[in-house]
């Protein structure tokens, strides 16, 4: 059975910052369903993108809104949903805020040539490593009233998924756990007492 007492979470930030795989961790430790909202693209999307152009706004909001329903359609059977999702503009995240008004981002933050080394190393279904620097651009950090935690990959992933686990658990237990270096807390995450 599902954990129910964490909120839905979008694990979000640009291409190499390692979304799917925290997204996945986080989502076994803490009992809770995952998906790569990667998979949620329709096929113009990822052929858009295998092409090495990016996506427009227009190109994204259906994206967007399959996501969101699937957070939706999750907590209505009783599920916890964490999604991948670069959700890099502030507006796409309220977008998908308006299916669940009690959504965590968590923002996986990187330097520019650490993430370009990450993608060196890795390939990508229709992902090119070419779109990296027009999602730097697109990218608008968490604002201070998002509910987010925004934490460094220069961390390992068990150690990203460590932390923001502390987060959850403490808040969901009533504690001001504060984040530990490397991580940062925007908006507030009062989850239910457990």
């Amino acid at each position: 059975m599902s954990e129910t007492r964490y909120p839905s979470m979008i694990i979000m930030g640009v291409q190499g910052s390692g979304k799917s795989t925290i997204g996945k961790a986080l989502a076994e430790r803490l009992n809770i369903d995952f998906v790569d909202g990667d998979d949620l693209h329709p096929p113009a999307n990822k052929a858009k993108m295998a092409a090495g152009t990016p996506l427009t706004d227009e190109d994204r909001v259906p994206w967007l809104k399959t996501i969101g329903q699937t957070i939706a359609d999750g907590r209505a059977a009783g599920r916890v949903t964490i999604v991948a999702c670069s959700a890099l503009k502030r507006w796409y995240r309220e977008l998908l805020r308006s299916s669940d008004q009690e959504l965590v981002f968590v923002h996986l933050s990187g330097e520019q040539g650490l993430l370009a080394d990450r993608l060196a190393h890795r390939d990508h279904e229709f992902m090119p490593t070419t779109l990296l620097t027009s999602q730097l651009e697109t990218l608008e950090p968490l604002a201070d009233w998002e509910r987010g935690i925004v934490i460094s990959v220069e961390q390992t992933p068990a150690a990203i998924v460590d932390e923001v686990t502390r987060i959850l658990i403490g808040r969901a237990a009533g504690r001001p756990v504060e984040p530990g270096p490397g991580a940062a807390l925007t908006g507030a995450i009062d989850l239910p007492r457990a």
